[in-house]
């Protein structure tokens, strides 16, 4: 795992490297019980998820910044940019009850200071309306969407950042009218292999331009039935 951090220049130390290990060894446990992955063999984990995550360091250069990770899972990219970047203060949003005590209980394993919340992105807006530095999204869904659920949470001058595979550029231009909507513009997309040939992956990275509209995020109903 040291190597392979190194590609991203990242030098891992013992310590960090003793957290990545606990990290992988209490996913593995807790995937048991409940479904935070698909991807359980160590290489994978390594690659798809660890590398992955801090993937995000060729588009931004983290110093002591408040990010925010919406629809974290089973902690991806919060917890490996913590790990990181311990003066990072960090906040997890998570809508499923059971992924938030996991990784409350991981923070403990770590000893990692952060704030992890039990809530729908759409309803916790009303505490954190553009309070974060840098905001998150590693899920699956459209980017218009993610977009409309995560950049009311950024500063003007901060960052939404999406973790994207396939076919991110159609998907970038089914987004502009939402990123326009919604106060932001496009700054940046990197595309990049993972090693071992375990696929290719973007970055897509959005700049905070001016305050969203108060109407934003809408219920996820409508969020989804009519993007943005």
């Amino acid at each position: 795992m040291k190597e392979l951090f190194l590609e991203l220049g990242i030098d891992l130390s013992n310590d960090q490297l003793e957290k990545f290990n606990k990290y992988f060894d209490f996913l593995v446990e807790w995937n048991e019980k409940i479904n935070l992955t698909s991807i359980v063999e160590e290489k994978e984990v390594h690659i798809k998820h660890f590398f992955d995550s801090l993937s995000v360091v060729k588009v931004y250069d983290f110093k002591d910044q408040s990010i925010c990770d919406i629809g974290s899972g089973a902690g991806f990219p919060g917890i490996p940019l913590k790990i990181i970047f311990p003066e990072l203060k960090l906040t997890i949003i998570d809508s499923l009850k059971k992924r938030i005590d996991f990784l409350e209980l991981l923070a403990k394993e770590l000893n990692l200071e952060m704030t992890c919340v039990h809530a729908r992105a759409e309803e916790y807006i009303k505490y954190k309306r553009e309070k974060f530095d840098v905001v998150f999204a590693r899920a699956v869904a459209k980017l218009n969407i993610l977009s409309e659920l995560c950049i009311p949470y950024v500063k003007v001058g901060g960052f939404f950042i999406s973790f994207k595979g396939g076919d991110v550029v159609n998907e970038v231009k089914q987004s502009m009218q939402a990123f326009e909507k919604l106060g932001a513009s496009l700054d940046n997309v990197v595309t990049y292999q993972l090693p071992d040939k375990m696929g290719e992956r973007s970055l897509v990275k959005v700049i905070k331009i001016k305050a969203s509209n108060q109407t934003y995020p809408r219920i996820f109903g409508k969020i989804k039935k009519l993007p943005l």
